[in-house]
């Protein structure tokens, strides 16, 4: 690739161009081509991760020195188990069944025709993140498996470990005979690239925006390209009149600090009036914990504020209010929630259902907690983003979210009359 650090956009036009092309030989290459590119990535990134958790480190003191959060560095951070759980998640990719040319439907019509509706990649996708360096790896795989070339611009805050663990990535396309091109990273830091990324109308067929709502923000707003939002993730979870005492205890706190820095930690405790006393024992429980509690209705570690509903903390704070009713809590998720994830933690089936009917938030958990919210618990290996539109994908966007179709007609000769 030619040196254009001082022209952003002939940089992009000849990653775009490098991605069409590359598109086009990934829409008919085999399943088996793309399997051995992942497990050749997954395998690169095991022998290389020496390299790749000093790129990390370098990346960890650029992150320090801006002041970052402890919850945004721990995002940023990685060593040899995480490496670990990315490889993983390279080989669970490699995997699973290809889902392109998958019939999902096929029927005849009385002219005597034959219809098939086929699984068909959507081509180039654009996926624009913050500050998780897995995602690179997640990112390029999904849309390798699903037959798409793939262009990531990474966070300023992992330039180099989104840059060593890229490297891994063409390692494998190239040891599998697939083009490099079908995995590219934007090698610059300015973010002029981004605005671009968002116009290239003849080249990108959709931008996946990871991050937070300020990025996505500017994505929507901007994006002349069509986009699969992956907006704020404001958890909630609703403690239930029928709630069981032990388990909302466990599955709250976990919710809330297991990792406080992904887009499926609870930012919003909801507790029915009449569980009030064990609203305030989980209230207890994650001040014991660390976790600073903006509360109405029950004792934490000050009021809570109108500006505490709503709010994507990622961070060790959370907000509780006391609710009347179930429907009550309902309406608040409906005014304050982001469409992510929600939870209710019930004993009563009903309570659950009604739960589940009357929110339509991409994701609803009945008594579990709200991290499950992530493809590779999902079974899908791993995620490109957790959708929170109505439009095409929902949900985890794994490699058959990441597809289209089209309809294969077959006749003996028909015309129409």
């Amino acid at each position: 690739m030619k040196d254009h650090a001082d022209n952003i956009p002939a940089l992009m036009a000849e990653i775009g161009g490098r991605a069409r092309a590359a598109a086009a030989e990934l829409a008919t290459a085999s399943a088996e081509r793309k399997h051995a590119a992942l497990i050749g990535a997954a395998e690169a990134l095991w022998h290389r991760r020496g390299e790749v958790v000093d790129a990390n480190a370098r990346d960890m003191a650029w992150a320090e020195g801006k002041g970052l959060s402890p919850a945004m560095l721990d995002r940023l951070r990685l060593d040899d188990e995480r490496i670990r759980g990315i490889v993983d998640a390279l080989r669970a990719i490699a995997g699973q069944r290809d889902p392109v040319g998958d019939v999902i439907a096929e029927w005849d019509v009385p002219s005597g025709l034959h219809i098939r509706r086929v699984r068909t990649p959507l081509g180039v996708i654009g996926v624009i993140y913050e500050s998780r360096p897995n995602v690179t790896a997640d990112a390029g795989a999904l849309c390798l498996k699903s037959g798409n070339a793939v262009i990531l611009r990474g966070g300023s805050e992992s330039f180099h470990s989104s840059a060593a663990i890229h490297a891994c990535l063409v390692e494998g396309l190239r040891a599998a005979a697939l083009p490099e091109a079908a995995i590219q990273r934007v090698p610059t830091r300015d973010r002029a690239a981004v605005s671009e990324m968002l116009t290239m109308v003849d080249t990108i067929d959709v931008i996946v925006p990871r991050g937070g709502k300020g990025l996505v923000g500017l994505v929507q707003r901007e994006a002349r390209v069509p986009v699969f939002a992956h907006l704020e993730g404001i958890c909630h979870v609703y403690v239930d009149a029928a709630a069981d005492p032990e388990r909302a205890r466990a599955v709250a706190l976990n919710a809330k600090t297991r990792r406080t820095g992904i887009c499926g930690a609870a930012e919003c405790l909801l507790v029915h009036r009449d569980a009030a006393g064990l609203g305030q024992a989980i209230v207890d429980d994650l001040m014991a914990a660390g976790v600073e509690v903006f509360a109405e209705g029950l004792t934490g570690t000050r009021p809570a504020t109108p500006d505490d509903w709503g709010t994507e903390f990622l961070d060790m704070k959370i907000a509780a209010k006391v609710v009347d009713s179930i429907d009550d809590a309902m309406a608040h998720i409906h005014r304050y929630g982001s469409g992510h994830t929600e939870a209710i933690l019930t004993e009563d089936d009903a309570a659950a259902a009604h739960f589940f009917a009357g929110l339509d938030s991409a994701i609803l958990m009945h008594n579990a907690s709200t991290q499950f919210a992530d493809g590779g618990e999902f079974g899908m290996g791993a995620e490109i983003g957790i959708a929170t539109g109505k439009l095409h994908a929902r949900g985890p966007v794994g490699a058959e979210q990441l597809t289209s179709f089209k309809y294969l007609v077959t006749g003996t000769g028909t015309t129409r009359p």
